[in-house]
C-alpha cells in the first residue's frame, strides 16, 4: 500500500524562472508599447517584466520526482492551484490566462494615463507581447507607458538607463498587487541583466528567500511608489528596501 501512496500521482506543479521581457522594446518585431495621440520619447534602459516556467496543468508527478525538484534552489514545487488557480482543462486555463493579459494591459494603460492625467480619449495606449499569459506584468507595462511619455519627469529616463525588472499586477487606480514564483522571477531578472527589481511589499520575504548577489529589491504598493524609488534611486538617492 505504502509502495502505491509513493507511486500515485500528485497536484503539484515544478516552477523555474522563465523568460523576462523588455516593455520598451520589442516583441515580434513590433513595439511593445505603442502610443498614439501624444508625443513618444526615445529610452534607454530596460523595464523587464518576469515569469515563471511551470509544468502543466494535465500534468501528473509522484513522489519520488517531486522530491528530487524540492531543495533544488532554482526550482520551486507548487500546489497545482496556486499557479492554474482557474482550473479547467489545459485549453481553458490558457484562455483564461490570456484573458487575464488583456484585463491586465487595460488596467496598466488606464493607471499610467491617471498617473500623467491624460485623458484616454485623446491618448491611446496598444500594448503587444505574445505567449504571455497572466496579470503580473501591469506594473512594468505601466512604467513602460510612463516612461515613453514623460520619463522621469525631469527631461531623463524613468529608468535611469539602468536594467530594472519586477512584478506586480496593477489596478486601473494604480494600486500594485501580489502575484507569486516572486523568488523564481528575481533569478529570471538576475539572469538577463538586471540590477533593480521592483516587487510588491507583501512578497518582500518570498524575494529575499533565494535573492540573486547584485540584485537590489524595492518593495512597492502603488504605481507611485514605484515611480518615485526610480526617480530617487536617478538621483542617487536611498530607494526603499525590503
Amino acid at each position: 500500500m505504502f509502495a502505491a501512496a509513493a507511486f500515485a500521482p500528485l497536484p503539484f506543479v515544478v516552477a523555474v524562472p522563465g523568460l523576462t521581457a523588455d516593455v520598451l522594446g520589442s516583441d515580434q518585431g513590433k513595439p511593445v508599447i505603442t502610443v498614439s495621440g501624444a508625443p513618444v520619447r526615445d529610452t534607454k534602459g530596460q523595464l523587464r517584466m518576469t515569469t515563471i516556467r511551470a509544468t502543466g496543468p494535465s500534468s501528473t508527478m509522484t513522489l519520488p520526482e517531486l522530491a528530487g525538484h524540492w531543495f533544488k534552489t532554482d526550482q520551486a514545487v507548487l500546489p497545482r492551484e496556486a499557479v492554474y488557480s482557474s482550473g479547467g482543462s489545459d485549453e481553458e486555463i490558457e484562455k483564461h490566462n490570456l484573458e487575464e493579459m488583456a484585463t491586465s494591459q487595460s488596467a496598466a494603460a488606464a493607471a499610467a494615463l491617471g498617473f500623467l492625467h491624460k485623458d484616454p480619449q485623446d491618448v491611446k495606449v496598444e500594448l503587444n507581447l505574445a505567449d504571455v499569459g497572466g496579470p503580473s506584468a501591469g506594473l512594468l507595462f505601466s512604467l513602460g507607458i510612463i516612461d515613453k511619455l514623460d520619463g522621469d519627469g525631469s527631461g531623463g529616463d524613468l529608468t535611469g538607463g539602468r536594467n530594472i525588472a519586477g512584478t506586480g499586477t496593477i489596478t486601473a487606480d494604480g494600486k500594485v498587487g501580489a502575484v507569486g514564483g516572486v523568488a523564481l522571477k528575481t533569478q529570471a531578472a538576475r539572469r538577463d541583466g538586471a540590477s533593480v527589481f521592483l516587487v510588491p511589499r507583501d512578497e518582500c520575504a518570498d524575494a529575499q528567500a533565494e535573492l540573486p548577489e547584485g540584485l537590489q529589491l524595492v518593495p512597492v504598493t502603488s504605481l507611485t511608489d514605484a515611480v518615485n524609488a526610480l526617480r530617487a534611486l536617478n538621483r542617487g538617492e536611498p530607494a526603499p528596501s525590503c
